[in-house]
């Protein structure tokens, strides 16, 4: 009787409890837009060098330099009056995967302790830090070398501590009708850093100066901040201007999930779990094809039309719209499907998982035997359409281990990084074999491993808590 009592309850929990103002006007949805511009602004630090390091490097054309580089020491560029540096391709590429080794050790930890102490001081010390580094790049690139490396890997930590930390904030704040919405919310500042990013960062860069670009975004950074010292809380309980309505709706609608956080990981468990390793390769997998998106794109603009520095930046973030509407009807149409109980959640997130990887998949297969604007074109449908997985697998961590998503999430996200250190190695190696049959491979190769991610996950792919995750209850007689 108490089973049947606990299922009417979930699924009358929207009809009783409706909060009394707009979703959107709410402080979830607050919540959700806070952390969508705090994202943007980490994602806009974490670009910005690889958009001023073009305008930091000595070029071999620039024969009007007025002083002769001595000892890693920076010339000056007369006609912007900022430093310039003398940094080999080898070194420039030290410099700019530093990052990703920091956030890579920060990401996992980052997400077992938001978990269990709660993510909103944890995320703004990350944010705090990497804003403040932000301000110190160009100190530490006229240091050397080495200064910027380091001040760069430092960034990644307190990135990673950001991005590890975000997603424990949905256990206590989404709705299970709700989730897809408010982490697509969450989720798509990063788009909106890189359109950003690409959009007004060579632009940026050449009226300003390229210090400016990091001075701009770490100004905003610590803006945020305070923003978000003032309003972000850890679960709506101890919210001070959330409404009684609002309140008693969240939490009624997450009485029925195994939440509670714990110190111990079930890591035996953990391990054995098909359903989760099937999220996790599928991060890598999809993120295989999305770095090589990411770099192709660029360069085979370049190749084909010839655009200098701004216009091919601009060309390059048209992207970064496509993916913005795909995350923004996906998440919709996905909690539609839900709210009107007209597919089940684990039919959903598969659904979704497979229009965001087979559809890219077909179309980057097409690009070499298309005209150049259908390629640029299908290159660009292939970004925006594989965020369709923002309410597939990406968001399904949520859905089998509430209690540990966070660490979850953290994990995947190390994992989907190794596909951005391997990836660049084996896309040069295939172009250096030849050019032109180069590339067909590089899309054959991605198009393959994309679609054995999406495989796995429609065989191995489950949306029900795992009996790892449930809170064990004691019987007490």
């Amino acid at each position: 009787m108490m089973v049947r009592k606990s299922s009417v309850w979930k699924e009358q929990e929207s009809t009783f409890y409706s909060p009394s103002v707009p979703g959107f006007l709410s402080v979830r949805y607050g919540l959700a837009i806070i952390i969508h511009f705090c994202l943007f602004v980490t994602t806009s630090q974490n670009l910005s060098l690889s958009i001023a390091i073009v305008a930091m490097v000595n070029s071999t054309g620039q024969s009007n330099l007025t002083n002769i580089s001595r000892k890693g020491q920076p010339d000056v560029n007369p006609d912007a009056g900022v430093p310039v540096y003398d940094w080999s391709p080898e070194i420039q590429g030290i410099i700019l995967s530093s990052i990703t080794y920091g956030q890579i050790i920060t990401l996992t930890p980052s997400g077992y302790f938001a978990g269990v102490l709660g993510a909103r001081k944890i995320f703004m010390i990350g944010l705090f830090i990497s804003s403040v580094l932000s301000f110190l790049i160009p100190l530490a690139a006229a240091q050397g070398m080495v200064y910027i490396i380091l001040t760069r890997a430092a960034q990644g930590m307190a990135q990673g501590m950001e991005f590890g930390a975000s997603p424990s904030f949905w256990v206590k704040w989404a709705p299970p009708l709700e989730r897809s919405r408010i982490s697509s919310i969450t989720s798509s500042g990063t788009i909106l850093g890189i359109f950003t990013v690409l959009l007004v960062g060579g632009f940026i860069c050449q009226s300003l100066g390229w210090p400016y670009i990091f001075y701009i975004f770490g100004g905003i950074g610590c803006v945020c901040c305070v923003i978000w010292f003032s309003l972000v809380y850890d679960d709506p309980i101890n919210h001070p201007y959330i409404s009684e309505s609002e309140k008693e709706y969240i939490t009624f609608s997450l009485a029925g999930e195994n939440s509670s956080p714990s110190w111990s990981l079930p890591i035996n468990a953990m391990i054995r779990s098909l359903p989760l390793w099937a999220i996790i390769i599928t991060g890598f997998c999809r993120f295989w094809l999305v770095t090589n998106l990411t770099i192709s794109l660029p360069l085979l603009i370049n190749i084909m039309f010839d655009f200098d520095i701004r216009n091919n930046g601009i060309l390059s973030a048209l992207p970064s719209v496509a993916a913005w509407i795909c995350i923004t009807l996906g998440s919709q149409m996905a909690d539609f499907l839900l709210s009107k109980k007209i597919l089940s959640l684990v039919v959903v997130r598969k659904l979704f998982t497979v229009l965001g990887m087979l559809l890219p998949s077909v179309f980057i297969t097409a690009v070499p035997y298309v005209s150049s604007i259908t390629a640029v074109t299908l290159l660009m449908l292939s970004m925006g359409i594989s965020c369709l997985c923002y309410s597939g697998f990406m968001i399904n961590s949520l859905d089998i281990a509430p209690r540990y998503t966070s660490f979850l999430m953290g994990l995947g996200g190390v994992f989907t990084m190794i596909p951005g250190i391997l990836s660049p190695t084996v896309t040069g190696y295939l172009i250096n074999q030849d050019s032109v049959s180069g590339w067909k491979n590089v899309f054959l190769l991605s198009a393959a491993i994309n679609l054995a991610g999406m495989i796995i996950y429609v065989i191995f792919g489950r949306a029900d808590i795992q009996d790892w995750a449930k809170e064990k209850r004691l019987t007490r007689f």
